[in-house]
């Protein structure tokens, strides 16, 4: 059996998951609420507080997407009961990040500013302090959005890898390049 796959979810307090005839499986709790279509194939069963997903066979693409819609169902169980969050940091002389509703203003040190509009289920935070680099923090329910928005916002200005400028995750680590060498001949 998949090691994943074969874990069960625990349903916590306040979340309530409903499975549909034709294998929509709907997720409410307290932050939002989620959809997910399963394969038909995939058996979705609720019991006594606790999601489990089962495969018909052994067969290698039935072995994948066990594994598969257990992790987004269990994504979508912590969604809406917790929440995500991903902070994105702005490294570079003069990058700023502003948030107007659900619109995000960058600077990027391009000669223009850019103009990101966000999806209602995405809410949007930006922090500069002083003698710090600018924090946009993003959080939502839904792990898939967040991270396609994240991408997007990262992809905007990625870290180039002789000063590290650029907009990176928070806790990544970016390889580094020495650069050239004066004087050796």
């Amino acid at each position: 059996m998949s090691r994943i796959g074969k874990l069960p979810i625990k349903i916590p307090a306040g979340v309530t998951v409903t499975i549909s005839d034709s294998n929509l499986v709907t997720v409410k709790g307290p932050k939002g609420e989620l959809k997910q279509q399963v394969d038909p194939e995939m058996g979705v069963a609720v019991e006594n507080g606790v999601v489990t997903v089962s495969r018909p066979t052994d067969d290698k693409e039935h072995r994948a997407r066990h594994g598969l819609y257990r992790a987004l169902l269990h994504n979508m169980v912590v969604g809406v009961s917790q929440g995500f969050e991903i902070k994105l940091e702005l490294v570079g002389v003069g990058y700023r990040a502003e948030v107007q509703g659900q619109v995000l203003d960058l600077v990027l040190g391009y000669s223009h500013h850019t103009y990101l509009g966000f999806p209602p289920e995405v809410k949007v935070e930006a922090v500069s302090d002083k003698r710090a680099n600018p924090i946009v923090t993003l959080k939502s329910c839904d792990k898939q959005l967040l991270g396609q928005v994240a991408a997007k916002i990262r992809s905007l200005r990625k870290p180039e890898p002789y000063k590290g400028k650029g907009v990176k995750f928070q806790n990544e680590v970016l390889r580094r390049k020495a650069g050239k060498s004066a004087g050796v001949k």
